[in-house]
């Protein structure tokens, strides 16, 4: 077996290393302006769901996937090192320490990112995942399919080619449409529950006959929770919170019109505002919204139909979006949106009509980033900016290969710097 194994290692590290070496390491998009970076090394490397915290604390490292397992990199140094080797799904990176937590054989576990050392946090109950961490790294949440119905979104790839991409189930599925129909019309009773990080107790918090699904703490209060109705946007109420003794169960958004959709819902950094894409109606006019769970106070701004994205994200503090574009067959059909999108929002001047009850609209001005033409959005790219704010991440297919990429938010001074031409032959 150590003979057959040597052989495959000697035989795969050519072919390895070649795709390394011929994937870029950095150039100048020569449409935008802006330094654009590989982060990662290894071919089938991506980084995270933009709504998953990838950094420890203090935003140095930053953690990701590759067909081998979960590496880390020092964000300073851009050194990278396998953290934990083999099948494992990754959960995020916790906040306020150096570990990583993630599922592997039924059970969740943590690793420290500088020592490997691993902890096993406790047992899933059947047919359990869990998705989230909350802000003081003491409680996991997650949801689980009581009884024995039948998941249609676990088995929504079964039929597809198994590339490194869709091994980690990175590109979406050709059926995802029918399964998202058929899943939802299933009902299947669902329960929601907290994992205690210290001794691995379960407490069901809801149960639901909804699809429960992208459960998201915030990252500032630790006791709450967002969660959404999963489904075809059009046909669910999808984002709410709840607080993790079960309380408070709240609706962020009501639909107003026939085949209004909002979704792919995120807390901002300060845990302030719950932003969304919403769509009035679906496909045709576009806003990236926000909504204060403390205040209640809602804020819109508009967008072209060409800058709508997949996925948004924002920073600490504020005043700037990023966006991951579309190709023209996602639901905005845009001819131009093949680009990582900086926005920089203006809110409509008030003259003097301060009732807060009124949703106060905006604007978002689009800066082009990184050019995607020869992205495949099959894989989407899941933007979010680096804790210094300086670089937007995504992951790419663009060179071929899945890589974690960054693309820096100022212009670089000296196109000529790097001596390199953009590697998309643009």
């Amino acid at each position: 077996m150590r003979r057959v194994l040597l052989i495959a290692v000697i035989w795969a590290a050519p072919a390895l290393l070649c795709a390394q070496s011929a994937a870029p390491k950095s150039w100048i998009d020569p449409d935008t302006g802006h330094r654009v970076i590989r982060l990662t090394d290894e071919p089938g490397s991506a980084s995270l769901y933009f709504h998953q915290n990838p950094f420890t604390a203090g935003g140095r490292k930053m953690v990701y996937t590759s067909p081998a397992g979960i590496h880390v990199i020092d964000l300073q140094t851009r050194v990278s090192k396998l953290v934990v080797p083999g099948r494992a799904r990754l959960i995020l990176a916790g906040r306020n320490s150096q570990n990583v937590y993630f599922t592997r054989d039924g059970a969740v576990l943590s690793a420290d990112v500088d020592t490997g050392a691993e902890r096993e946090i406790g047992k899933l109950p059947r047919r359990g995942s869990a998705a989230t961490v909350n802000a003081d790294e003491t409680l996991l949440a997650g949801t689980y399919i009581e009884g024995d119905g039948r998941d249609y979104n676990q088995g929504s790839g079964s039929q597809q080619t198994q590339t490194q991409a869709q091994a980690q189930n990175l590109v979406q599925p050709a059926n995802k449409g029918q399964m998202m129909e058929d899943r939802l019309a299933a009902r299947l009773p669902m329960a929601m529950f907290t994992m205690s990080v210290k001794t691995g107790e379960v407490k069901i918090i809801h149960r639901a006959t909804d699809w429960l699904n992208h459960l998201q703490f915030s990252p500032t209060d630790p006791g709450l929770l967002m969660f959404c109705h999963e489904g075809p946007w059009h046909k669910v109420d999808r984002i709410w919170t709840i607080r993790t003794d079960g309380s408070k169960l709240t609706k962020i958004h009501t639909r107003t019109m026939a085949m209004e959709i909002f979704g792919h819902e995120f807390f901002d950094p300060d845990g302030k505002t719950i932003w969304y894409d919403l769509q009035t109606p679906r496909g045709e006019v576009f806003w990236l919204a926000g909504y204060n769970p403390d205040t209640g106070r809602r804020t819109w701004y508009s967008l072209a139909r060409d800058e709508w994205s997949i996925h948004f994200n924002t920073v600490p503090g504020g005043p700037l979006f990023c966006g991951d574009g579309g190709d023209p067959g996602q639901v905005a059909h845009a001819k131009n949106g093949r680009w990582i999108y900086l926005f920089r929002p203006e809110l409509v001047p008030n003259r003097g009509a301060d009732d807060k009850s009124l949703v106060q609209p905006g604007v978002l001005r689009a800066e082009k980033l990184v050019n995607m033409a020869k992205h495949d959005y099959r894989l989407e790219p899941n933007v979010m900016f680096s804790p210094d704010r300086k670089w937007v991440i995504f992951r790419s297919n663009m060179l071929g290969e899945t890589y974690a990429f960054a693309v820096e938010v100022e212009k670089a001074q000296d196109n000529s710097s790097l001596g390199r031409r953009s590697p998309q032959g643009q």
